[in-house]
């Protein structure tokens, strides 16, 4: 039996199934349409399916909420969800409003709406969790909460006034950073950099660095240069270049001042480099070890959890220093390699003879000719002294290769045929199909 009243925050990232128990989908978001008098209305549902590709089902074609899962009808309509002038995303733009209480008790702050079953696939927003201003100092210190109807508040749009995005970011915590990347770009514009802001630094970096490099250049720049300074050290080295190199000169020195000087000085360094060589692609920060090492060893650095699997296929040999530029590089050994060693053997002994390294100056289309031709993940580079500057992974190449807005599919299939964009009077069509941008089911 269906639930007759849901919290929006707990249906998010609910799986969605079809009558025979297919997967269809996650419910990413729901959305209302606001009435004169009445509570808002929802009219549906925000679901990302395979490809991830968001899409609009109407709340007409869902059968039953309960349990963590939504069962549908069966059919849902796969083109891109585009959202009308006059609806409302309960998670996007919702929470995090502020409130007048009807009471006169003053303001308070939506963290949570309860969405009601009022007629047979009907709903409507219900209750309202909220927040009231803390009353303590202290720092770890919370207003009071309380549950109110729609009837019982009414809402406050002070211009100028940020809208807190604090709970729509708890809600989209399990999204990885380029599904979230996906999401803000998705957020009307004022919205996206409210969020943006409130986003941690580490996290921010990781969504950055999934945005097309117009977008990040345009979060920057509300960013102040503390905070934008902050990100950049978070970031990975060569996406923090290219994205300075995007900005203007002196803001682009000026982040570089308040950049940590470590972080900084490995950016400068892949700045001096053409981006479409070897050295504009790479990442300045390999694993690197001694021929003295140990498998053991080796095995523990690439087993951190923050690190990119792309870098922990291999560990790069060289003679000391161990930091770039190395000295003399020597070879490398791959992780499935040391698998096959005891854990005392030293990596000297397993380096790979047939692995050649390249030069920084080396064309990007080079790069990629290398690692396709030996089905490698990752290049290591060298300089004219043959000292390690760097290693070249394979998602560094396919950024470089793959069109300057692969990330939006819309724009990725526009390139194969402008057929792709369909008026949205078109008739919904099965999941199993691939449809087009048009009408909702």
């Amino acid at each position: 039996m269906s639930a007759s009243r849901v919290f929006v925050a707990r249906l998010v990232g609910c799986t969605v199934f079809d009558p025979q128990g297919d997967r269809v989908g996650k419910v990413r978001d729901v959305v209302v349409v606001y009435r004169r008098t009445d509570p808002p209305s929802v009219v549906g549902l925000v679901v990302e399916i395979p490809g991830k590709r968001r899409v609009f089902m109407s709340i007409g074609r869902v059968v039953s909420i309960g349990s963590g899962q939504i069962i549908t009808t069966g059919l849902i309509n796969v083109r891109r969800f585009e959202q009308r002038a006059s609806e409302t995303r309960v998670i996007a733009e919702m929470l995090g409003r502020r409130v007048v209480l009807a009471d006169g008790s003053g303001d308070a702050t939506i963290e949570d709406v309860a969405i009601e079953e009022v007629g047979l696939a009907e709903w409507e927003v219900g209750q309202l969790f909220v927040r009231k201003p803390k009353t303590s100092a202290s720092p770890f210190a919370k207003g009071p909460t309380l549950f109110v109807g729609w009837s019982e508040v009414r809402e406050r749009a002070a211009k100028g006034q940020a809208q807190s995005a604090t709970q729509l970011i708890q809600s989209y915590s399990d999204l990885k950073p380029a599904d979230l990347a996906s999401t803000l770009l998705d957020l009307p514009e004022q919205r996206m950099l409210e969020v943006a802001e409130e986003l941690p630094d580490e996290r921010l970096a990781d969504v950055l660095e999934e945005m097309p490099e117009s977008d990040q250049v345009h979060i920057l720049a509300r960013l102040n240069d503390d905070r934008a300074a902050d990100v950049l050290d978070a970031m990975q080295p060569d996406d923090a270049a290219d994205l300075i190199a995007q900005l203007p000169g002196e803001r682009g020195e000026a982040l570089l001042e308040l950049m940590q000087p470590e972080e900084a000085d490995d950016v400068r360094k892949l700045l001096e480099y053409e981006p479409d060589t070897a050295g504009g692609l790479m990442t300045p920060e390999p694993i690197i070890l001694s021929a003295d090492a140990t498998v053991a060893e080796g095995l523990a650095l690439i087993r951190r959890h923050e690190l990119a699997p792309a870098l922990g296929a291999a560990v790069c040999i060289t003679l000391p220093p161990y930091e770039p530029p190395t000295g003399r590089f020597l070879g490398m050994v791959h992780f499935q390699r040391m698998l096959r060693y005891p854990p005392h053997e030293r990596l000297g002994t397993l380096i790979d003879q047939g692995m050649e390294p390249v030069r920084a100056d080396t064309s990007a289309a080079e790069v990629s000719r290398i690692l396709a031709s030996y089905n490698l993940v990752s290049v290591p580079v060298v300089d004219a002294n043959m000292r390690l500057v760097g290693i070249v992974t394979i998602d560094d190449v396919l950024d470089h290769l793959l069109p300057d807005d692969w990330r939006n599919p819309e724009s990725t299939r526009a390139h194969k045929s402008r057929a792709a964009v369909v008026r949205r009077v078109e008739p919904p069509v099965p999941t199993r199909v691939r449809g087009r941008r048009g009408s909702r089911g």
